[in-house]
């Protein structure tokens, strides 16, 4: 991972004002990576912040699947996903295997203010950092033969 990080902004739709005041205070901090985010929600980041931010489709309509696709080809670096723990989602499976995707490929993931702002404010920020990416194949090879 590079000092320059490329940052996915991820937000549901009853989280959309917090992820923009969010970025609106790290806007500095912001503007020196490369940011993406899901349709709508990088659309208001960029109104609202000037910053720009790359726009993948909406997240119900294959967003997070892109951005899950941008983990797995080392695009993105850490994300941003301040979601709705109290809203159903018609697009909870998406969501979930975005989730996963982000685990399996060992990606900072903040769901909440408090979790951004340690990443953001992290000394990793500029620094270097590899990901400890597990092998599953191996270990499903090794625990089933």
């Amino acid at each position: 991972m590079n000092s320059k990080k490329k940052i996915a902004l991820v937000a549901h739709d009853n989280r959309k004002k917090a992820l923009i005041s969010w970025c609106e205070a790290n806007s500095e901090v912001l503007s020196n990576h490369s940011l993406c985010g899901t349709g709508t929600t990088a659309k208001l980041i960029k109104e609202a912040t000037g910053l720009e931010v790359f726009p993948y489709k909406s997240g119900p309509m294959g967003g997070d699947q892109q951005i899950g696709a941008a983990i797995v080809n080392e695009d993105i670096d850490f994300m941003i996903f301040f979601w709705d723990p109290l809203t159903a989602q018609p697009h909870d499976p998406d969501v979930k295997a975005l989730l996963r995707i982000s685990v399996l490929y060992d990606i900072p993931i903040a769901m909440n203010e408090s979790t951004a702002e340690f990443l953001i404010k992290s000394p990793i920020m500029k620094e270097q950092h590899e990901r400890h990416i597990i092998d599953y194949y191996q270990k499903i090879r090794k625990d089933n033969f």
